[in-house]
């Protein structure tokens, strides 16, 4: 592990990611925060954007000005980093982009689930940010893709059962449903967001085909049916998969498996039945933090294994997971500004 310090900037920093990025950061012993950017705020102080923030001596510039960082991480949306990243190169020694630009690892993907690539000669060098599925690849990355929080909620429940073989390729269906809490869309995610129209609702908005089923498949080599809702939360990701295994498994099965996948990794946690009230995985339970939870229950008349799994949608499904990321890349301690444990009781996510 290293000592040394390094600098940081955040594009993008107005958003409700780069708010993020900058609360983690601005507490973190291994970076000193240099530069925020934004056009809409440009020469704003940060506090105005993000209130919790008022005390950070920060002022957003310009992005067509970038300053000479350690490390830049990018909170803009999807198609930007891509088109800018020669820029950030430039910029920085190390890129940390938390859009879906380079998360995949091939263009054909892009083809098919976005509208293309503009830059797929960069797309063989990104390592994937979720160390609990690409820890190997990250010490050293110098371009880093940041997951999407319902493929990250998703994979971070099924892993245990690829790694103990009771999935792969050819075993039996996998059907995951997800309920997404509105900091999803973003801080401009239009009248679908706004609460008026978000309040109360179990809103299906992708049934079918959402474009998070394409990490899946390239990083756990699953094809899951995968649908997603929008519902009355604003932090929060909880994912519901029904597996439905070849061969029987065990309830000791389950827990060697996830077990065996989770006991050293810092932020993972299992909950799986337990007593009280918060007995199986809750995005409550996690909200502000970089901690995943994961639990499971066995339908042995049905054949089947429920998984569920809960992540805060923002910090493991997105900055907590880009300085995780980051972190394991540079030689920090893994837990390094993420130590935040979160807070009980709580109001809505």
């Amino acid at each position: 592990m290293t000592d040394e310090t390094y600098t940081a900037s955040v594009v993008g920093g107005t958003g409700f990611t780069g708010g993020e990025l900058l609360r983690i950061l601005s507490g973190h012993p291994g970076f000193d925060v240099v530069q925020a950017t934004s056009r809409s705020a440009d020469n704003m102080t940060v506090g105005r954007s993000h209130p919790n923030l008022r005390g950070l001596d920060l002022r957003f510039s310009d992005p067509d000005d970038l300053e000479s960082v350690d490390v830049l991480f990018s909170a803009t949306p999807h198609g930007v980093s891509m088109g800018r990243i020669d820029e950030y190169f430039e910029a920085a020694d190390t890129v940390v982009d938390l859009s879906a630009d380079f998360r995949l690892p091939e263009a054909e993907l892009y083809d098919e689930w976005y509208d293309g690539h503009e830059s797929p000669e960069y797309l063989e060098r990104a390592e994937y940010a979720l160390p609990e599925i690409n820890r190997e690849n990250l010490p050293g990355a110098d371009l880093i893709a940041g997951g999407g929080c319902n493929a990250t909620a998703t994979m971070l429940g099924l892993k245990p059962l690829v790694d103990a073989g009771a999935l792969g390729p050819d075993a039996g269906e996998v059907v995951v449903d997800v309920k997404v809490g509105s900091s999803e869309g973003g801080a401009g995610g239009g009248a679908a967001s706004s609460h008026p129209e978000r309040s109360g609702v179990v809103r299906p908005y992708a049934p079918t085909s959402h474009r998070h089923e394409a990490e899946i498949g390239a990083y756990l080599g699953l094809d899951v049916s995968f649908t997603v809702h929008a519902v009355e939360m604003v932090r929060g990701a909880s994912a519901t998969c029904h597996v439905f295994p070849d061969e029987p498994v065990s309830k000791a099965d389950l827990w060697q498996a996830y077990r065996g996948a989770y006991a050293d990794e810092p932020f993972m946690r299992i909950v799986s039945g337990g007593g009280g009230v918060y007995r199986y995985p809750e995005p409550k339970a996690v909200a502000g933090t970089n901690h995943g939870e994961v639990g499971f229950e066995l339908d042995p008349g049905n054949r089947r294994i429920v998984v569920f799994s809960a992540i805060d949608n923002m910090m493991k499904g997105s900055a907590g997971q880009a300085v995780h990321a980051a972190n394991v890349a540079l030689g920090l301690p893994e837990d390094a500004g993420l130590e935040f444990q979160g807070l009980h009781p709580v109001g809505s996510p």
